[in-house]
């Protein structure tokens, strides 16, 4: 499960498609309507919050808005609830530094056009529900995308 804090506009088709699905899986988790995934990692900073469905839907509405613009129908009457006035969750410079070397390594496989649009881009911007300030990278961030291995699982990442 890949829950991105980097704003979806850098993501391709299928890293936003697969954004959705994982968050979709995430708000389940998070609404106790299934029992799988409990323990993720990428959960954390949700549960850390006082309302986590309703931050997990207000993460939901920053991807269905970028695949709007796209032109693409993701089905917002999957969100559980979108809340207008959600606090911002702060994600960490280090945090986003990774997760965009993750992304790029993915990029550059499977959707070099993306990548070469991105390609001057240093530090993302993040996903809207996020606000950023500095530090590490996330003490729940299991990826290491230098290695292309999962720390968690030692098993290539097939996420997002």
């Amino acid at each position: 499960m890949r829950i991105w804090s980097l704003h979806p506009e850098y993501l391709d088709r299928q890293g936003l498609v697969a954004c959705w699905r994982e968050t979709l899986l995430a708000q389940a988790v998070l609404a106790d309507a299934t029992k799988g995934y409990q323990r993720h990692p990428q959960l954390e900073r949700f549960r850390a919050v006082a309302d986590p469905v309703a931050a997990v839907g207000a993460y939901l509405a920053g991807v269905a808005d970028e695949a709007d613009a796209r032109g693409y129908r993701f089905d917002r009457t999957r969100i559980r609830r979108v809340e207008s006035e959600i606090p911002p969750i702060p994600v960490t410079t280090g945090q986003l530094a990774r997760e965009w070397e993750h992304l790029r390594a993915k990029l550059a496989e499977r959707s070099p056009e993306v990548l070469t649009r991105h390609g001057a881009v240093e530090l993302p911007r993040a996903h809207p529900l996020f606000v950023v300030v500095p530090g590490p990278v996330a003490p729940w961030e299991r990826a290491d995308p230098a290695a292309g291995v999962s720390r968690r699982r030692g098993t290539s990442d097939p996420s997002g």
